[in-house]
């Protein structure tokens, strides 16, 4: 839980925002096949062939092969200014501008107690229909982020810069036939399901989950049968091939 607070205008609304997200994947430590014991990762310095502590490492940028220019905490610190601790609100957008793909780690926002300006905040969002786009440092990284009503509550979604996000050029669209299209939306149509999260489990995981039970009762992992596929090239028989089959 990080302590900060939503600047908008001259209001200042106290929040504590909460990671939403958190990673499920079971933790392997890595080991010495011989052995079997921890592998520790030791900070050394080749140039003075020793160990080196924490407190003796500081920042360097690389300008030229084996040139740095150097900072320390200190002067990382003072770049920052006193406002961007706040969640600084820059303006509203409607929520169609802003494609998912910009869309990073997610945090749910809310007052560490009954909060008049909170409330009025959310109703003022949902009246308008609106997500304010705002900026704020989290760690030591400035972020651009979203704050945008959800069934949950009010959510802080943090974005990726543009240059961040790799968007390979585009193949051009093939042509397909009005029949192919109309068996493509029926099959669509076919499938058609309900979002629902408690539904998606990491199937992965679990396997893992049940293979480390087996070992432990001592039994060998085998490897599961692969459900064979039919390899159909035709675009049309394989259309209606999957609607007979739903």
């Amino acid at each position: 839980m990080k302590k900060t607070s939503i600047s908008f205008g001259l209001v200042n609304i106290p929040v504590n925002i909460n990671p939403i997200i958190k990673n499920n994947d079971i933790s392997f430590n890595q080991l010495h096949k011989k052995c079997l014991s921890r592998i520790k990762y030791i900070k050394y310095c080749p140039h003075c062939k020793k160990e080196v502590k924490q407190a003796d490492i500081i920042k360097g940028y690389e300008y030229e092969k084996d040139d740095y220019i150097t900072l320390t905490q200190e002067e990382l610190n003072n770049l920052k200014e006193e406002d961007e601790k706040t969640i600084e609100i820059i303006g509203f957008i409607d929520i169609k501008e802003v494609d998912p793909i910009f869309m990073e780690k997610s945090y749910l926002v809310s007052p560490p107690s009954k909060s008049k300006a909170f409330s009025l905040f959310k109703e003022a969002l949902k009246e308008t229909g609106k997500i304010a786009l705002a900026k704020t440092i989290i760690s030591t990284k400035f972020y651009y982020c979203l704050l945008r009503l959800t069934d949950d509550g009010l959510v802080m979604n943090t974005l990726y810069f543009l240059e961040e996000v790799n968007i390979p050029e585009l193949v051009s669209d093939a042509k397909f036939t009005k029949k192919e299209l109309d068996l493509a939306i029926e099959l669509i149509n076919s499938l058609k399901i309900k979002f629902i999260p408690e539904d998606l489990i990491d199937e992965y995981q679990i396997k893992i989950k049940k293979a480390l039970d087996s070992k432990l009762e001592g039994q060998k992992i085998k490897k599961p049968k692969v459900k064979q596929t039919k390899n159909i090239k035709d675009l049309m028989t394989a259309l209606e091939m999957s609607l007979k089959n739903v």
